[in-house]
């Protein structure tokens, strides 16, 4: 055993020098350039635990809206979450490398970058995790709601059955607008609505952030078990001061593409790690 651990670090360092390599030097055009720097990324990590989640999307019984059931879900194991939303300078550098389209937001800097579809997300998760060596996706809802802690917002109505369809969308539309009713839409720097009792910051302020959840119709039964349920990939739950649910290709909520609820006012990303790729090497030694 004892002669196969300097063999192995000689791997270890060739992967590492490696993978220096990569992050320093960048094709473009057919010329090489200098690859775009990364700024440190600070991570809150969420320790295991478990809380009553209400599930995304859609539920009829009886062919009739009615509130989504809950579920208790358990994390066995924490997860990293970035401490910041993904900020302006962050996703100017995927743009530069290439790997992304520029965001319709006006942002720079360290304010959080806004204007960006499901799309976008995805393509600056995949860039970033390429220049960082390290894995980095969208959070689910599920794992956005936990670590969002006490300023999940939960989108039930708890209303009777009075027969009339249009009395839950104005009930939603009233309690999604009654949170928002002294709401400034305008994106404002890193920091400045606080952190959460888990130290992440700027969570279910007043931008939304993409997830990797499918929006969901179901039909329950009548002891609130899904009896069918109907998944769309091209539209995905986005987290904020409530929960909304948009079209992958749009970039600004207000302008249309909201399947449920009430518009968000900005659109924009915060990721999660999962175990880096190197810890899982060094932990099989």
């Amino acid at each position: 055993m004892k002669a196969r651990v300097p063999a192995t670090i000689a791997v270890i360092a060739a992967a590492l020098a490696a993978a220096a390599s990569g992050l320093s030097i960048a094709q473009h055009s057919g010329r090489a350039r200098t690859a775009a720097r990364l700024a440190p990324i600070e991570t809150v990590t969420i320790l295991p635990g478990a809380f009553t989640f209400r599930l995304p999307g859609e539920y009829l019984r009886n062919g009739k809206p009615v509130d989504a059931p809950t579920r208790t879900v358990s994390f066995q194991a924490g997860f990293d979450v970035m401490k910041y939303q993904v900020t302006a300078g962050d996703y100017a550098r995927c743009v530069v490398d290439g790997a992304c389209e520029a965001a319709d937001g006006n942002a720079a800097g360290d304010m959080p970058v806004t204007g960006v579809s499901y799309r976008d997300a995805e393509a600056y998760a995949a860039w970033f995790s390429g220049r960082s060596g390290e894995s980095w996706r969208l959070p689910t809802d599920e794992e956005w709601s936990f670590a969002a802690a006490e300023r999940l917002h939960d989108d039930a109505l708890g209303l009777a059955d009075d027969g009339n369809p249009a009395t839950r969308w104005l009930a939603r539309y009233r309690s999604e607008a009654a949170g928002q009713a002294e709401r400034d839409p305008q994106p404002k720097p890193r920091g400045h609505f606080g952190a959460n009792s888990r130290g992440v910051f700027d969570i279910a302020g007043n931008v939304w952030e993409w997830t990797s959840t499918c929006y969901v119709n179901a039909t329950l039964a009548p002891n609130a078990a899904v009896e069918r349920s109907v998944e769309n990939c091209g539209v995905r739950v986005v987290d904020g001061r409530h929960r909304g649910y948009m079209s992958t290709f749009i970039r600004d909520g207000r302008s249309g593409g909201c399947a449920a609820g009430l518009a968000p006012d900005n659109l924009g990303i915060r990721l999660v790690r999962d175990e880096p790729a190197l810890v899982a090497l060094l932990g099989w030694l």
